[in-house]
């Protein structure tokens, strides 16, 4: 039973995703209500996340230092920076461009593992990779936010680096002993059972957070498809670099440059939007939320594109 619930959300993803969203703004002061446990799904969800990762996965970078070190430039300096030029270009509104940088400054998806698997690429490196940017999320996402900033929105640096360590850090580094002290076992028992309500947690928080936009997008604007349209803009981009960027530097390494393109393309967009809507006006999480309706339906095409 559980196991095709699993199934049937993991196929359904790309649909379920914006229906939670739409949801969630249909429904908006119930979803209000409900904004605290949003931290905590989450934390939830990088515990399950992380029941694949091994202290080992870290010796991959003694293998692959330039391609870890190239990953972690393309996901937190060249994305933010290209996020920064065309949301300045084409909105004057210091809100929507952090929230536009926020979406993309944001550590690497776990679900990037699952895409990687099904294109055979190289896993080893793709969880060395996310286990490296998730540890390196509370030092290079303050930062990033700081600079993009400035002084025109007042952010709680220590608030959002507490709240970081516990939703992100302490979750993996908890996975991560788990799985070393049982030998792997815990992923093989508890993973399969877990695996659905990770996906359910994930819905809750779109659809918690589609109230806290609400109030944006329940009267149409040009404003709010000029949002949705580069947020496309910006998506595609990403994966379209990644991919670009793998094909050239990892021609004889297929596997490499798939993985390179799925760790550059996706994101755990879900932290973006706690953190938007924890510590910025809700505009600032417009971006980033929208960001959750074309992850998996662009990882899906250029799967394709690997594939062929």
């Amino acid at each position: 039973m559980i196991a095709k619930l699993n199934v049937f959300l993991q196929k359904y993803i790309a649909i379920l995703t914006p229906l939670s969203l739409i949801i969630g703004v249909m429904v908006h002061q119930v979803g209000k209500q409900l904004l605290f446990m949003v931290p905590l799904l989450f934390a939830f969800m990088t515990f399950v996340g992380s029941l694949s990762m091994r202290a080992r996965d870290i010796k991959v970078f003694a293998r692959y230092p330039k391609t870890i070190l190239l990953s972690i430039v393309f996901l937190h300096i060249l994305m933010p920076l290209w996020a920064y030029i065309i949301a300045t270009t084409l909105f004057n509104d210091a809100m929507l461009t952090v929230g536009f940088v926020m979406a993309v400054a944001v550590p690497t998806g776990v679900t990037s593992v699952i895409w990687v698997s099904v294109c055979k690429g190289n896993l080893p490196l793709a969880l060395a990779i996310i286990l490296i940017d998730t540890l390196l999320a509370p030092i290079i996402m303050p930062g990033l936010l700081h600079i993009t900033v400035g002084e025109t929105i007042s952010v709680d640096t220590i608030g959002l680096l507490i709240d970081l360590l516990w939703m992100i850090v302490l979750p993996t580094l908890l996975g991560i002993i788990l799985n070393e002290v049982t030998k792997g076992r815990i992923q093989q028992k508890w993973s399969p059972t877990l695996a659905p309500f990770s996906k359910l947690a994930l819905f809750a928080v779109v659809l918690i957070n589609g109230s806290a936009i609400s109030p944006y997008i329940k009267e149409p604007t040009w404003e709010l498809v000029g949002i949705i349209a580069t947020v496309f803009v910006v998506s595609v981009t990403g994966y379209t670099f990644a991919y670009l960027l793998g094909r050239l530097l990892y021609k004889k390494q297929t596997d490499v440059a798939t993985t390179f393109m799925f760790i550059g393309g996706m994101r755990n967009i879900s932290v973006g939007v706690v953190i938007a809507t924890s510590y910025f006006p809700a505009k600032v999480a417009m971006p980033v939320v929208f960001g959750m309706l074309f992850q998996q339906v662009l990882a899906s095409s250029f799967s394709k594109l690997t594939k062929k």
